[in-house]
């Protein structure tokens, strides 16, 4: 696959017209530049061709919505996407998924060592990059608060990716547990993306409140539209295999809903096609049948839907002006961006109208995935 070919799996309803990306992606280019090898090489492959660039966006938006200079922290943006996809080179080996953004995961292409140790690269070129604030006039006690703020978050998605693992190994169909793993893996580098961005620019704490707040229900909603990703799109459009839950005997959340709502018979088929007796692409098949007559997508899509409101909601603790609305707008470009958004219904469509209103945006009506 080209370089032409996989930039097309990042969904254009999130790329269209959002200069945030752009001054990112070329960000990341000067950075770790084509022509490279040995771990640089890892890196950029990784890197680049870019995702939608989801939590740099979110921290140059919230730097701005708290009245400092995105440009300014520019290199902590990096940053966020180092972390990220530091992270994601890793959940690849763990989950043995060998497609990452439309083309070979980096553990499948350049060896399981070289992939661990890129991973590592990328989280302390983070800290590096946030450190380089400091030489762009951001206050070296920001910088330090900051640097506080992702190493809690690093945790957090640490204890979020063992709970994780423990609830899989369990089979734990439970909506709490599951609402507490997604707080801790999937919303944590939301969290602090939106936390640091609103740190470096100068934010106060009723500010990082609200951006904190905000983070968190947007995190549950992407999660959950993540979810349903398996069983909605296809596996080009997705840019990542779809069989990786079934395969991992992971209980999503419309899986866990449909578990949790369904009689014996239904529980033990959930169960059935978890447990890894069955080929994957037929577990899956099954799994999608049950979940679409069950009324557990809707149910997700619904889910979903409260929290992106909440996430906009929570943007009333910041100042009226060009970073908020282009937080605001995020929630509604990611509710629009999920491959196969435009033949969704109901639920999801309740969701992505009631975020379009309040961003002055028209959206179609789904989500997005980590990637």
């Amino acid at each position: 696959m080209t370089e032409i070919e996989a930039s097309r799996t990042a969904p254009q309803a999130f790329e269209a017209g959002f200069r945030l990306r752009d001054v990112v992606v070329r960000e990341l280019d000067a950075r770790w530049p084509a022509g490279a090898d040995g771990l640089d090489e890892v890196c950029r492959h990784s890197l680049l061709p870019a995702g939608k660039l989801f939590r740099p966006c979110l921290l140059l938006a919230s730097t701005q919505a708290v009245g400092g200079d995105p440009m300014s922290v520019l290199p902590a943006a990096a940053a966020a996407e180092f972390g990220h996809v530091g992270s994601l080179i890793h959940d690849d080996i763990i989950d043995a998924d060998t497609v990452r953004r439309g083309r070979p995961a980096a553990h499948g292409k350049y060896g399981v060592d070289e992939a661990i140790v890129a991973g590592d690269l990328l989280f302390f070129s983070l800290f590096e990059c946030l450190a380089e604030c400091r030489e762009r006039g951001v206050p070296a006690d920001r910088v330090v608060t900051a640097v506080a703020a992702i190493s809690r978050a690093g945790m957090d998605l640490c204890r979020g990716q063992s709970l994780e693992a423990r609830l899989t190994g369990r089979r734990v169909f439970e909506v709490g547990p599951y609402l507490e793993m997604v707080r801790l893996k999937t919303a944590a580098l939301f969290r602090a993306a939106c936390e640091v961005g609103g740190i470096l620019g100068g934010g106060g704490p009723a500010a990082l409140a609200s951006l904190v707040s905000y983070a968190n229900h947007l995190g549950v909603a992407f999660q959950v539209h993540d979810d349903l990703l398996a069983y909605t799109s296809d596996a080009r459009s997705a840019g990542k295999a779809p069989t990786s839950d079934v395969r991992n005997g992971r209980p999503v959340l419309p899986v866990i809903l449909a578990h949790r709502d369904g009689g014996e018979p239904r529980r033990r088929r959930i169960e059935d096609c978890l447990a890894g007796h069955t080929d994957p692409a037929e577990a899956l098949a099954a799994l999608t049948t049950i979940l679409r007559t069950s009324g557990a997508i809707d149910a997700s899509l619904a889910l979903a839907g409260r929290h992106a409101h909440a996430a906009v909601a929570a943007l009333d603790g910041l100042p009226h002006g060009e970073g908020r609305d282009l937080l605001t707008e995020f929630v509604t470009r990611a509710l629009a961006a999920l491959p196969g958004a435009e033949t969704r219904t109901g639920a999801g469509a309740e969701a992505g109208a009631g975020t379009g209103a309040k961003a002055g945006a028209a959206t179609s009506t789904a989500g997005n995935r980590p990637g």
